[in-house]
Protein backbone atom coordinates (compact mmCIF):
# COMPACT_ATOMS: atom_id res chain seq x y z
CA UNK A 1 0.00 0.00 0.00
CA UNK A 2 2.92 2.09 0.58
CA UNK A 3 4.00 2.57 -2.79
CA UNK A 4 6.41 5.69 -3.50
CA UNK A 5 4.61 7.56 -6.88
CA UNK A 6 0.56 6.13 -5.90
CA UNK A 7 -0.64 4.35 -2.92
CA UNK A 8 -1.90 1.04 -3.70
CA UNK A 9 -5.22 1.26 -2.64
CA UNK A 10 -5.25 3.95 -5.94
CA UNK A 11 -3.40 1.65 -7.71
CA UNK A 12 -6.24 -0.92 -7.00
CA UNK A 13 -8.92 1.61 -8.00
CA UNK A 14 -7.08 2.51 -11.07
CA UNK A 15 -6.86 -0.82 -12.34
CA UNK A 16 -9.99 -1.84 -11.63
CA UNK A 17 -11.25 0.76 -14.40
CA UNK A 18 -10.15 -1.28 -17.35
CA UNK A 19 -9.46 -5.10 -15.60
CA UNK A 20 -10.96 -7.68 -14.08
CA UNK A 21 -7.39 -9.38 -12.91
CA UNK A 22 -6.34 -10.72 -9.96
CA UNK A 23 -5.34 -8.33 -6.99
CA UNK A 24 -3.67 -9.35 -3.82
CA UNK A 25 -2.97 -6.89 -1.44
CA UNK A 26 0.39 -7.95 0.54
CA UNK A 27 1.25 -4.86 3.17
CA UNK A 28 2.00 -4.47 6.83
CA UNK A 29 -1.35 -2.29 7.45
CA UNK A 30 -3.41 -4.82 8.85
CA UNK A 31 -6.00 -2.83 10.45
CA UNK A 32 -9.71 -3.65 9.99
CA UNK A 33 -10.16 -0.28 7.97
CA UNK A 34 -7.28 -0.76 5.86
CA UNK A 35 -8.48 -4.41 4.96
CA UNK A 36 -11.79 -3.15 4.12
CA UNK A 37 -10.78 -0.30 2.20
CA UNK A 38 -8.61 -2.68 0.31
CA UNK A 39 -11.06 -5.12 -0.33
CA UNK A 40 -14.18 -2.79 -1.11
CA UNK A 41 -11.67 -1.08 -3.95
CA UNK A 42 -11.20 -4.35 -5.72
CA UNK A 43 -8.75 -6.31 -4.24
CA UNK A 44 -9.33 -10.20 -4.56
CA UNK A 45 -7.76 -11.09 -1.08
CA UNK A 46 -6.08 -9.16 1.89
CA UNK A 47 -2.67 -10.50 3.18
CA UNK A 48 -0.55 -8.90 6.37
CA UNK A 49 2.84 -9.30 7.48
CA UNK A 50 4.48 -11.76 8.57
CA UNK A 51 3.14 -14.47 6.44
CA UNK A 52 4.27 -17.50 5.26
CA UNK A 53 5.20 -18.97 2.14
CA UNK A 54 3.13 -21.46 2.15
CA UNK A 55 -0.09 -19.57 3.62
CA UNK A 56 0.85 -17.09 0.44
CA UNK A 57 0.74 -19.45 -1.93
CA UNK A 58 -2.15 -21.68 -0.35
CA UNK A 59 -4.09 -18.31 -0.42
CA UNK A 60 -2.75 -17.74 -4.29
CA UNK A 61 -4.47 -20.98 -5.38
CA UNK A 62 -7.55 -19.96 -3.59
CA UNK A 63 -8.01 -16.81 -5.72
CA UNK A 64 -7.37 -18.99 -8.80
CA UNK A 65 -10.04 -21.11 -8.52
CA UNK A 66 -12.29 -17.72 -8.50
CA UNK A 67 -13.94 -17.55 -11.83
CA UNK A 68 -13.28 -13.89 -12.95
CA UNK A 69 -16.31 -12.51 -14.93
CA UNK A 70 -15.29 -9.81 -17.92
CA UNK A 71 -16.07 -6.14 -16.49
CA UNK A 72 -16.93 -5.10 -20.17
CA UNK A 73 -19.88 -6.83 -21.20
CA UNK A 74 -19.07 -8.17 -24.79
CA UNK A 75 -20.43 -6.54 -27.56
CA UNK A 76 -22.96 -8.28 -29.69
CA UNK A 77 -24.33 -7.02 -32.66
CA UNK A 78 -26.46 -10.25 -34.04
CA UNK A 79 -30.29 -11.04 -31.74
CA UNK A 80 -29.82 -13.52 -29.28
CA UNK A 81 -32.32 -16.03 -29.70
CA UNK A 82 -33.01 -18.94 -26.83
CA UNK A 83 -36.20 -20.85 -27.37
CA UNK A 84 -39.45 -18.30 -27.81
CA UNK A 85 -36.98 -15.23 -26.37
CA UNK A 86 -35.60 -12.59 -28.73
CA UNK A 87 -33.14 -10.18 -27.66
CA UNK A 88 -31.81 -7.65 -30.22
CA UNK A 89 -28.98 -5.73 -28.64
CA UNK A 90 -28.75 -3.21 -31.39
CA UNK A 91 -32.49 -2.17 -31.19
CA UNK A 92 -32.59 -2.65 -27.46
CA UNK A 93 -35.53 -4.31 -28.03
CA UNK A 94 -36.60 -8.21 -26.45
CA UNK A 95 -39.58 -10.14 -28.05
CA UNK A 96 -41.40 -13.05 -26.65
CA UNK A 97 -42.61 -14.65 -29.97
CA UNK A 98 -44.02 -11.74 -31.65
CA UNK A 99 -44.51 -9.72 -28.71
CA UNK A 100 -42.85 -6.56 -27.79
CA UNK A 101 -41.78 -6.75 -24.28
CA UNK A 102 -40.79 -2.89 -22.62
CA UNK A 103 -37.62 -3.57 -20.39
CA UNK A 104 -35.09 -0.95 -18.67
CA UNK A 105 -32.19 -0.71 -19.09
CA UNK A 106 -30.73 -2.94 -16.26
CA UNK A 107 -33.50 -5.58 -16.78
CA UNK A 108 -32.16 -5.66 -20.23
CA UNK A 109 -28.49 -5.79 -19.63
CA UNK A 110 -29.57 -8.45 -16.71
CA UNK A 111 -31.36 -10.82 -19.37
CA UNK A 112 -28.30 -10.16 -22.28
CA UNK A 113 -26.15 -11.38 -19.32
CA UNK A 114 -27.70 -14.28 -18.96
CA UNK A 115 -28.65 -15.33 -22.79
CA UNK A 116 -24.92 -14.66 -23.81
CA UNK A 117 -24.85 -17.82 -22.07
CA UNK A 118 -27.54 -20.56 -21.86
CA UNK A 119 -27.95 -23.24 -19.72
CA UNK A 120 -25.02 -21.86 -17.57
CA UNK A 121 -26.01 -20.55 -13.73
CA UNK A 122 -24.65 -17.05 -13.06
CA UNK A 123 -24.13 -16.25 -9.48
CA UNK A 124 -25.96 -12.93 -7.74
CA UNK A 125 -22.25 -11.29 -7.75
CA UNK A 126 -21.66 -12.35 -11.28
CA UNK A 127 -24.73 -10.56 -12.51
CA UNK A 128 -24.01 -7.94 -10.08
CA UNK A 129 -20.47 -7.84 -11.63
CA UNK A 130 -21.54 -7.51 -14.78
CA UNK A 131 -24.41 -5.33 -15.27
CA UNK A 132 -23.36 -2.97 -12.37
CA UNK A 133 -20.00 -3.18 -12.71
CA UNK A 134 -17.29 -4.68 -10.07
CA UNK A 135 -16.95 -1.32 -7.64
CA UNK A 136 -20.94 -1.76 -6.82
CA UNK A 137 -21.42 -2.13 -3.01
CA UNK A 138 -24.69 -3.19 -1.81
CA UNK A 139 -27.03 -5.64 -1.69
CA UNK A 140 -26.45 -8.89 -3.97
CA UNK A 141 -30.53 -9.23 -3.66
CA UNK A 142 -31.20 -6.62 -5.87
CA UNK A 143 -30.25 -8.73 -8.79
CA UNK A 144 -33.55 -10.96 -7.10
CA UNK A 145 -36.22 -8.03 -7.45
CA UNK A 146 -35.10 -7.14 -10.73
CA UNK A 147 -35.07 -11.10 -12.08
CA UNK A 148 -38.29 -10.91 -10.48
CA UNK A 149 -39.61 -8.01 -12.73
CA UNK A 150 -38.51 -9.75 -15.94
CA UNK A 151 -40.10 -12.94 -14.85
CA UNK A 152 -43.49 -10.85 -14.71
CA UNK A 153 -42.75 -9.25 -17.83
CA UNK A 154 -41.48 -12.01 -20.06
CA UNK A 155 -44.68 -14.74 -19.10
CA UNK A 156 -44.45 -17.59 -20.11
CA UNK A 157 -43.09 -19.52 -23.61
CA UNK A 158 -45.19 -21.75 -25.86
CA UNK A 159 -44.58 -24.81 -23.41
CA UNK A 160 -45.80 -22.35 -20.21
CA UNK A 161 -42.65 -22.63 -19.07
CA UNK A 162 -40.55 -19.24 -17.71
CA UNK A 163 -37.73 -18.22 -19.29
CA UNK A 164 -35.39 -17.77 -16.23
CA UNK A 165 -34.88 -20.70 -14.09
CA UNK A 166 -33.89 -20.97 -10.31
CA UNK A 167 -31.17 -22.99 -9.35
CA UNK A 168 -31.11 -23.02 -5.54
CA UNK A 169 -28.36 -21.87 -3.84
CA UNK A 170 -26.45 -21.22 -6.79
CA UNK A 171 -27.81 -18.50 -8.94
CA UNK A 172 -30.22 -17.87 -12.51
CA UNK A 173 -30.18 -19.60 -15.67
CA UNK A 174 -31.80 -18.90 -19.13
CA UNK A 175 -32.47 -21.95 -21.08
CA UNK A 176 -32.18 -25.49 -20.21
CA UNK A 177 -28.10 -26.74 -19.71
Amino acid sequence: LGLPELDGLEVCRRIRTFSDCYILMLTARGSEDDKISGLTLGADDYITKPFSIRELVTRVNAVLRRPRTSTTPPQVTTPLIVGDLILDPVAHQVRVGETTVELTRTEFELLVALALRPGQVLTRHDLVTEVWDTTWVGDERIVDVHIGNLRRKLGTDTRGRGFIDTVRGVGYRVGQP
